[in-house]
C-alpha cells in the first residue's frame, strides 16, 4: 500500500526531476573544473572528499530548504538538520567520489525523501551521463536518458543459470573471507560502477548487485526506485536495507533468496 496520496507522490516526484535538471546544470556551470582532494582518514585508509562533494550538497540543501523549510536534512558532507517533521532528504552530494577524482563518468548525486524513516522517493543523477533515474510511486520509476523519458523495469523472468552480477567488496572482505563464497567469486562477471549498478537493476540490465559497506545516503534513495521497478532490496542478513551495511539487490525474489543462501557463510 502506497505510503504518501497520489497526489504528494506527484508534487515530490515533479521536485526531484527538477533538481535532476538543476544539478546537471550546476555542475558544468560551475563545477567542471579542476578541484580539491581531500582525504576524511588521513592515515587510516583513504576516503576522498572533493570541494565539489561540498558544493553540490550546499546546493542541495539550498534547493529542498526553499521548497521545504521545516523538512530533516541528512547530509554526507554537513550531517543532521533535525526539525519536527516526519519527512526528512537525505544526501549524497556525489555517490563515487573515487570515480569522480580520475574522471570516470559514473559518479552520481543521491537523494531520497524518507517519510518517518522510510525511503519512498529517490534520485540518481549522473551529471556527465546526461541521464537521471526517479520514481513516481512505489509502483513506477523512470530513466531520462539524453531528454528522453522511459519507464524502467527489472528483469523479472530471469533465471538463476542466466543472470548477470555486478558486485564489489569495496576491500571490505578480506581473502579468507571471500574464499567462503567462491560461487559469488565466479559469478562476478560484470564490472560494478557506484551506484550506476543499482541504476542498471532498476532498468533489467543485469540481476544482482552486490556490494559491501553501504551508507544510508548511498542506498536509501536508491531503494524506492529498485522496488518500483520490481526489484528486492535487503542486508546479506535478509534485514531492512534502510540502515544500510552490505547489500544485495535482485531482480526476483527467488534470485534473491539463492543469492542470501550463497552469502550466508559471511552473514552470521
Amino acid at each position: 500500500m502506497p505510503i504518501l496520496k497520489s497526489s504528494d507522490y506527484k508534487a515530490y516526484s515533479k521536485f526531484i526531476e527538477s533538481l535532476a535538471k538543476k544539478l546537471t546544470k550546476f555542475y558544468y556551470s560551475k563545477l567542471n573544473k579542476p578541484f580539491k582532494v581531500s582525504n576524511k582518514l588521513k592515515g587510516r585508509g583513504y576516503d576522498p572528499v572533493t570541494s565539489a562533494d561540498k558544493a553540490f550538497e550546499k546546493f542541495i540543501r539550498k534547493e529542498i530548504k526553499k521548497k521545504f523549510p521545516n523538512h530533516q536534512v541528512i547530509g554526507e558532507e554537513f550531517g543532521f538538520k533535525k526539525t519536527k517533521s516526519k519527512y526528512s532528504w537525505i544526501i549524497d552530494p556525489i555517490d563515487g567520489t573515487r570515480s569522480f577524482v580520475i574522471g570516470n563518468p559514473t559518479w552520481s548525486n543521491l537523494i531520497s525523501l524518507n517519510f518517518e524513516g522510510k525511503p519512498i522517493i529517490g534520485l540518481a543523477n549522473y551529471p556527465v551521463l546526461r541521464k537521471y533515474y526517479f520514481n513516481v510511486s512505489d509502483k513506477i520509476a523512470y530513466v531520462v536518458d539524453q531528454g528522453k523519458k522511459r519507464k524502467i523495469k527489472v528483469n523479472k523472468k530471469v533465471l538463476f543459470k542466466n543472470l548477470k552480477m555486478s558486485a564489489a567488496f569495496h576491500g571490505m572482505l578480506s581473502l579468507n573471507q571471500q574464499k567462503k563464497i567462491p560461487k559469488i567469486l565466479k559469478m562476478m562477471q560484470f564490472p560494478c560502477a557506484d551506484a550506476l549498478s543499482y541504476s542498471h537493476l532498476a532498468e533489467g540490465k543485469v540481476d544482482v548487485v552486490i556490494q559491501c559497506g553501504n551508507k544510508i545516503w548511498d542506498i536509501h534513495p536508491l531503494i524506492p526506485i529498485i522496488e518500483a521497478a520490481g526489484g528486492i532490496v535487503s542486508t546479506w542478513k535478509n534485514t531492512n536495507a534502510v540502515k544500510g551495511g552490505n547489500i544485495v539487490a535482485s531482480a526476483n525474489t527467488g534470485i534473491q533468496n539463492k543469492i542470501l543462501k550463497i552469502l550466508k557463510p559471511l552473514s552470521k
